[in-house]
């Protein structure tokens, strides 16, 4: 492994880390100082986002060092050969078909929260107000909690790809 390959898997492992201790230490800083929790939430999501592109910009570049470079005759024949057979998808592939298997159960996962969060409040106040519309209100956090059961099917599908 050469100094590129060390320094950017540190950065890899150390970067996001850095950044989650920021967040949490700044989020309970500023709910002490009595700042809305809205407001807190928008430094959180920014760290998160900023985040998930330092992650993948690591990665790609990870992955992009530790492909060898073959020399310019080696290269017609390799692709020779690759034309010919007929080989399985390759490793970048099957890393980003991970990648987005993820990223549909993570931005899935965030939309059933969101969705449950605002139903089931609504639905056990209209419980307690009238108790036959249990079902009905039952219905409508299902209906939230669908979404996370999506995202979770269709990541099994790009699996199933991949």
């Amino acid at each position: 492994m050469n100094t590129m390959n060390v320094f950017l898997t540190a950065a890899l492992i150390i970067l996001p880390a850095l950044a989650l201790m920021f967040s949490a230490f700044y989020t309970f800083k500023k709910r002490m100082e009595g700042k809305p929790a809205r407001k807190v939430m928008r430094v959180n999501l920014v760290t998160f986002l900023i985040l998930i592109v330092m992650v993948s910009i690591c990665a790609f570049a990870v992955s992009a060092a530790n492909e060898p470079v073959a020399a310019p005759e080696a290269t017609a024949q390799a692709a020779e050969a690759e034309e010919a057979a007929a080989a399985p998808a390759s490793s970048s592939d099957k890393g980003l078909g991970l990648l987005a298997a993820g990223l549909v159960t993570a931005i899935s996962g965030i939309g059933g929260g969101i969705a449950v969060a605002a139903g089931a409040p609504a639905a056990i106040a209209a419980t307690s107000e009238d108790p036959k519309s249990f079902g009905k209100s039952l219905i409508f956090v299902a209906l939230g909690e669908s979404i996370a059961l999506y995202g979770v099917v269709i990541s099994i599908l790009i699996l199933n790809k991949v």
